[in-house]
């Protein structure tokens, strides 16, 4: 090999060392310096503590960490502000006024429902709470954590959220994958999707989610690629009733892909589930949304190119205690096109926005997806989902609520409604339901979430 050859492969190899270095400097942790606003002008996961300049956003000042007098844990939430009264409410008539504070969607779901929806709007409580060791373990990811694969996984972070400081759009949506919801969790809840006309059928199911990621006094290196496990059970109606899902959630799924596994009561035979993720139309749904809908977003961010916009202030469900009350049917909770604004409660809070555009090597059926991801806990609050055409087309909703025995924010409901057929699916209804989320319940035996364990439970 001749001395300029050689010379010109060490010029590239260089090249390509200087590249890795300037992506890792890109993608690399905060430094110390920075992660000491955690806890101090900054919250524990991230947000920041003071309120805005004219007091309609307040303080935090630790959120709700008590739970009110009268709850059990595993029955239906005590809404704890039963005197709060609406400060104002916002319609299709006054929408101009406060348009600058609302989502593109939600002023189409607004104009598309004039006469019945609106969206009351109350003072601003910074509920948002986690335990001790989760804040703990934020304030540590947030020197150690690191993207993987162009920012389609994370690594060197555990318990908590994995960039609270974040720098780029990617960070955060890991964010709001990988936010507190406890540990282990029991719920038996329904699904409904709704007719234009306001008709509607339920499935039931029972749910189990083992969050990995969240066992205390684990780390990363135990987690083996694995976030969580879910295994869901079809209750109702009889024609579905047990069939049985089993998922493995990884980190980094453009590595190792999400794996799930299926029992079909009539097969008696568990088999692999492959396409259980991006745009495959959710079972169930009327083809209504897709599989990475649910949670308001789930799975692999890698089909999207991510931009951190900025925050914004902006009216999102919050505290929602009295959309899941016991007091409330299904057929009253559930109307035409939306629910029933009167059992809602929206709140001023300061939003992360991320954009997300569909890379052109990538396929979806949404062209592009815009997130608005609440600052306290770093659940997704509203997502405007658009077509091939970059019309607007779908808009899905997190009513999110304190679940205060843990604590955490996360939605007690979900709406997904898709403006060009008028029609909505509503996912985690429980009012009817005996017994609500239980996260004392203790964690299963090793087997239970084993495809193996589905098909000895299916079989019974």
């Amino acid at each position: 090999m001749s001395h300029s050859m050689t010379a010109g492969k060490r010029a590239l190899t260089a090249l390509a060392v200087a590249l890795a270095m300037a992506t890792t400097a890109v993608q690399a942790a905060v430094s110390e310096q920075d992660a000491q606003a955690l806890g101090a002008t900054l919250t524990p996961l991230g947000g920041e503590k003071a309120g805005n300049a004219d007091g309609s956003i307040p303080a935090w000042t630790g959120g709700l960490t008590q739970a009110p007098a009268g709850f059990t844990p595993g029955k239906h939430y005590v809404d704890p502000f039963p005197d709060d009264k609406p400060l104002f409410t916002i319609t299709a008539e006054n929408v101009a006024q406060y348009q600058d504070r609302l989502t593109p969607g939600q002023v189409a779901l607004l104009k598309t429902y004039p006469g019945s929806l609106n969206f009351p709007v109350y003072q601003t409580r910074r509920t948002a709470a986690a335990p001790d060791w989760v804040y703990d373990n934020t304030r540590k990811n947030a020197t150690t954590a690191r993207l993987l694969n162009n920012g389609n996984g994370f690594a060197d972070a555990y318990g908590g959220i994995p960039f609270p400081i974040p720098q780029t759009g990617v960070e955060a949506v890991w964010n709001h994958i990988a936010r507190y919801r406890g540990t282990h969790l029991v719920r038996i809840v329904s699904e409904a999707t709704i007719q234009a006309n306001g008709s509607f059928a339920l499935s039931k199911h029972n749910q189990q989610v083992l969050f990995k990621y969240y066992v205390p006094g684990g780390n990363y290196a135990d987690l083996k690629n694995l976030m969580f496990y879910y295994y869901g059970a079809a209750l109702s109606p009889a024609r579905i009733a047990g069939q049985a899902s089993l998922v493995y959630e990884t980190l980094d799924q453009v590595a190792e892909p999400r794996m799930a596994w299926g029992y079909v009561p009539g097969a008696r035979r568990v088999r692999r589930a492959p396409t259980l993720s991006y745009d495959t139309p959710d079972d169930g749904s009327d083809s209504l949304l897709t599989v990475d809908d649910r949670d308001l977003f789930n799975g692999s961010p890698d089909r999207y190119e991510w931009k951190l916009v900025g925050k914004r202030e902006m009216y999102i469900p919050y505290n929602n205690y009295r959309i899941s009350s016991p007091s409330v049917s299904y057929k009253e909770l559930i109307q035409p096109g939306h629910l029933n604004p009167a059992h809602t409660r929206f709140e001023l809070h300061r939003v992360w926005v991320v954009e997300g555009t569909l890379k052109d090597s990538a396929r979806h059926v949404y062209s592009k997806r815009t997130f608005f991801l609440d600052e306290d806990s770093w659940q997704i609050a509203v997502a405007d989902e658009y077509d091939g055409r970059g019309e607007l087309w779908r808009v899905s909703v997190g009513y999110l609520t304190n679940f205060y025995d843990l604590p955490t924010i996360w939605s007690a409901v979900d709406a997904f409604h898709d403006l060009q057929s008028r029609r909505y699916v509503v996912h985690k209804l429980e009012n009817e339901e005996k017994t609500t989320i239980d996260f004392t319940q203790p964690i299963p035996a090793d087997d239970f979430f084993k495809p193996s364990g589905l098909q000895r439970r299916g079989t019974r």
